[in-house]
């Protein structure tokens, strides 16, 4: 992998866990080769998952659009910084540049945005992995909700098979780099019987 996105807030959480592991995240990516692709923001875990990535020398871009500039406070000191017209085109754009997607504890955007890719996965749109970094237990809710979406009917074992979480940032991209992408038609089989 030679580029990962990562979803993250823009706070830093009551949990010191939440920011030391952004910290170990991106300090981790830089060592392996690994570019980040971020949101742009200087502040909250964005900013220190990226300021950990560039202190160890690595090399980090971020996606911003314009109207967040300010309000987002943009990182000045990125090896790039993108700024873009919209939130649309911020999410394809950082879509493009890398090889998966890693989602740490966050509000609505990051769950929007884990959401969002989780679904281009489950359409076929991509064949990327896709993270979740369990920070101190942080996503349990949502992964038991995922499990009460499977068990009624509405997640198949494949899709929910997309989403790879796990608590350690480390164990994370090994597994994440070990991902094989299911094939279309089973992506699809569920509906083989309905079209």
């Amino acid at each position: 992998m030679r580029a990962l996105c990562v979803f993250c807030g823009s706070a830093d959480g009551k949990r010191a866990e939440y920011r030391a592991t952004a910290t170990q995240l991106g300090t981790l990516m830089a060592t392996k080769g690994i570019d980040l692709v971020y949101g742009g923001a200087r502040i909250g875990l964005m900013g220190a998952v990226a300021d950990a990535a560039l202190a160890a020398g690595g090399k980090v871009i971020g996606v911003i659009p314009t109207d967040l500039v300010e309000k987002e406070v943009a990182h000045s000191g990125l090896t790039k910084l993108h700024v873009v017209s919209s939130m649309h085109e911020r999410k394809a754009l950082m879509a493009e540049l890398v090889d998966g997607f890693i989602a740490m504890p966050g509000g609505f955007g990051t769950c929007e945005e884990l959401i969002e890719v989780l679904t281009w996965a489950q359409l076929g749109l991509h064949t990327k992995p896709c993270g979740l970094l369990n920070v101190a237990g942080y996503y349990d809710p949502l992964l038991n909700f995922f499990a009460h979406s499977q068990h009624e009917g509405f997640i198949t074992s494949v899709h929910a098979d997309l989403l790879l979480a796990e608590k350690n940032p480390q164990e994370l991209i090994i597994k994440m780099a070990e991902f094989k992408s299911p094939t279309t038609k089973e992506l699809f089989e569920h509906l083989r019987d309905k079209i």
